[in-house]
């Protein structure tokens, strides 16, 4: 199912009267169900044991909350649950088997998240000799061999940390901002992470500033890609800040995105970044281009978008 039809779903929310945030969770909620590529969902992307686990967020930008939750274990529906911790906590983020119990306590049910197609990649990794992998400065050698691993005495700090294997077709996060007829806006993400990752890994899309931020005054971002080297910068928050001081969403995308380059240039990642009135622009690196869907009362259809990368 194309990306395009969970915003088209989100209109539909709208256009019946539903808020801002009820349309951003019925539209992740559907990419969630479908599996979105594999990247988002149950069933995709398992960790190093074999483990599907979920992170989301929502972010409401007139009230300035957040709900997220982050390693979220045996849980479909990661987007809803980071919508009661929203409602249901004073906290911003549960992670983990707590935020799991936290989430039956809410009504979700508790299932196994594993498919044939993730039983099939860990255990073609496995027989790959654990290739790729995200451990450094271990024996032994992470690039050769499994583990278990333990550190070296020696540490080589010559490296920079990425993720070579983030590419087009290995970065997806659902990420959505909608902005209701009150002009209230809204961003999310929800994802299953990193293929391979190590077990406990949480990326950027949880986390505010980083995966999404929304600021009803100004506008919103969101971002996939290189989650690891993505959260250092916080791009959702920053691009959010230079159309504070006068940018616009494509000029707000483009300095984000360079700000990350110029210090990884071999990372791959993208910001789709909305204003307030609805201007819509984005910036990409590592990637030839990358596409994003624009739904406005100004369309009769969800339009799909092209940027070059840079």
């Amino acid at each position: 199912m194309l990306y395009s039809t969970f915003a088209s779903s989100a209109w539909q929310v709208l256009t019946h009267g539903g808020s801002a945030m009820d349309a951003l969770v019925e539209g992740c909620t559907l990419c969630e169900k479908d599996q979105c590529d594999g990247t988002v969902g149950y069933g995709g992307s398992p960790d190093e044991n074999g483990e599907t686990t979920l992170d989301a967020m929502l972010m409401d930008g007139t009230a300035m909350d957040v709900g997220a939750v982050a390693c979220l274990r045996r849980v479909k529906d990661a987007i809803k649950v980071a919508r009661a911790v929203l409602q249901h906590s004073r906290h911003t983020l549960l992670v983990g088997e707590l935020a799991t119990n936290f989430a039956v306590s809410m009504g979700f049910e508790a299932i196994d998240l594993h498919s044939k197609k993730s039983i099939d990649i860990h255990q073609d990794w496995l027989k790959q000799d654990c290739q790729p992998n995200f451990w450094e400065n271990v024996s032994p050698d992470p690039k050769i061999s499994c583990g278990p691993y333990r550190p070296l005495k020696e540490r080589n700090d010559l490296y920079l940390r990425f993720n070579p294997d983030v590419d087009a077709m290995n970065h997806d996060t659902i990420g959505m901002v909608v902005i209701g007829a009150d002009h209230k806006v809204v961003a999310g993400t929800s994802t299953n992470g990193a293929n391979n990752k190590i077990a406990g890994r949480v990326g950027d899309s949880p986390i505010m500033g980083a995966g999404a931020f929304a600021d009803s005054d100004v506008g919103a971002a969101v971002a996939t890609g290189d989650g690891d080297v993505m959260m250092r910068f916080l791009p959702s928050h920053l691009a959010v800040e230079l159309m504070r001081s006068g940018a616009s969403p494509k000029e707000a995308a483009l300095s984000a995105i360079q700000r990350i380059s110029a210090r990884y240039p071999d990372f791959s990642g993208a910001l789709v970044v909305a204003s307030n009135k609805g201007d819509v622009g984005a910036a990409c690196h590592g990637f030839s281009s990358f596409p994003y869907s624009v739904r406005t009362a100004n369309a009769s259809n969800v339009e799909l978008f092209h940027v070059k990368c840079v």
